[in-house]
């Protein structure tokens, strides 16, 4: 089944229907916009000033022409980077948004993160290696990026930056999380591994940090297609607390041979604190809320909110104060429509841990969702328009697409060598 499912795809690449690419969203950290990528097109609302934002692109360099696989905003707010397929890694500013500098990968782009102190981008290529720019216009290497670390041709996943900045960590397709110290000269190298977590029992699909005022260097959560999230001590790669989340919701007897695929995390998005987590899972049609209690080192789950039959989200964001979680769902070039993306919104995640039924969190009617109307035409596009009967089809086709991405694949000597002569990862004469 899985090869008739490669040779799919790569006919459908053949006939110039290009890769299925899941939709991805991205909150400002106060909340003051919601950024969408689906395909190469990125979809930015000001939540501010009420309307759409305009993106600017004064780097100079080429404009996404493929899809783009990583977004995120600085831990102010302040930057934005979005990378992808294009190899093409673009750093904007947020007031107003503006693309500052675009670096021209060797590689196609599987993660990106942006320093704490917003002096820094990473990214990761899908040949496992790590690299970093700078953002201040004062460093020597301004359209290319230094290589500092590496993965050993294993797809990067994730990146994450610790809390206080010590650390990166970096997730991938082998089951490992790596915690490396990010030296203050990252263009020479970061050398020094601080520890590896390891326990997943396959790929890791996403990482998050939460802390507190009494825990500034963070506890790492991350989620796995072995269906759990698990919390992490990095200094030490201690393991501290697995949550069996895709059990909790239902899904450990539902996919057959397949569970755990099926039954993978997708996403994970925190609060600041950790007091609200929430989680995405391949087959679930809503979301599950976990608490984040990093005094007792544990994680437990308090909801699983239900979005409808057609509704699998795709990613997830959330304010530092995790007012509201914002979610997606939909890919490009699907074949029942062309481009398909869906925004919800949950409110009353604070109160959610509350035993009272009037704390319950709730999905939010489209009318009454910041921006209104204005936002979902904008960050949904015209694309999403989609018939009734569609629906369905689009969600099934919308897992495929996680699916696809997130195993990892075998091929036969003679795919391999297919696959060599079709790749697009050649390096780039400059």
């Amino acid at each position: 089944m899985e090869e008739t499912m490669i040779e799919e795809g790569e006919s459908n690449r053949e006939g110039g229907g290009g890769e299925v690419s899941p939709a991805l969203i991205a909150v400002h950290p106060l909340e003051k916009s919601v950024a969408v990528a689906i395909g190469s097109e990125l979809r930015v609302f000001d939540l501010i000033e009420d309307c759409s934002s305009s993106l600017v692109d004064g780097s100079g360099g080429p404009l996404h022409s493929d899809s783009i696989r990583a977004i995120c905003f600085g831990a102010n707010g302040r930057l934005f980077a979005s990378a992808g397929d294009d190899k093409l890694v673009k750093v904007w500013t947020t007031n107003p948004w503006q693309c500052v500098r675009t670096v021209i990968a060797e590689k196609r782009v599987s993660a990106v993160a942006i320093s704490h102190d917003g002096l820094f981008v990473s990214f990761a290529d899908k040949f496992g290696v790590v690299w970093v720019t700078g953002t201040d216009g004062d460093h020597e290497i301004k359209e290319k990026a230094s290589p500092i670390f590496g993965h050993y041709c294993s797809i990067i996943t994730s990146l994450e930056f610790s809390p206080d900045g010590r650390f990166i960590v970096s997730a991938d397709r082998d089951f490992k999380i790596r915690v490396t110290v990010f030296p203050k000269n990252p263009f020479s190298g970061a050398h020094e591994i601080q520890s590896f977590c390891l326990g997943h029992t396959e790929f890791v699909s996403c990482l998050s940090f939460v802390c507190t005022q009494e825990h500034p260097q963070g506890f790492l959560l991350s989620g796995s297609g072995d269906s759990t999230v698990r919390l992490w001590d990095v200094t030490a790669g201690s393991l501290l607390d697995t949550c069996e989340v895709g059990s909790k919701a239902g899904l450990s007897e539902c996919d057959g041979e397949e569970e755990n695929v099926y039954s993978a995390i997708t996403d994970i998005c925190t609060s600041a604190d950790g007091s609200v987590v929430a989680v995405g899972i391949q087959s679930l049609h809503g979301v599950v809320l976990l608490s984040c209690d990093l005094s007792a080192r544990t994680l437990s789950v308090i909801k699983v909110v239900s979005m409808g039959e057609t509704f699998v989200p795709t990613s997830l964001g959330m304010s530092s104060s995790a007012e509201r979680l914002w979610m997606v769902t939909g890919a490009s070039n699907l074949p029942v429509c062309p481009s398909f993306t869906h925004v919800r919104v949950i409110s009353g995640l604070k109160k959610c841990g509350s035993d009272s039924s009037d704390h319950e969190p709730a999905v939010v009617e489209e009318n009454e969702i910041p921006g209104g109307i204005k936002l979902l035409e904008k960050l949904q596009g015209s694309g999403s328009n989609a018939k009734e009967d569609d629906l369905l089809a689009v969600a099934e086709a919308v897992k495929a697409a996680m699916r696809n991405q997130l195993i990892k694949r075998q091929y036969s000597v003679e795919k391999r060598e297919l696959r060599k002569k079709r790749r697009n990862d050649r390096k780039i004469k400059r």
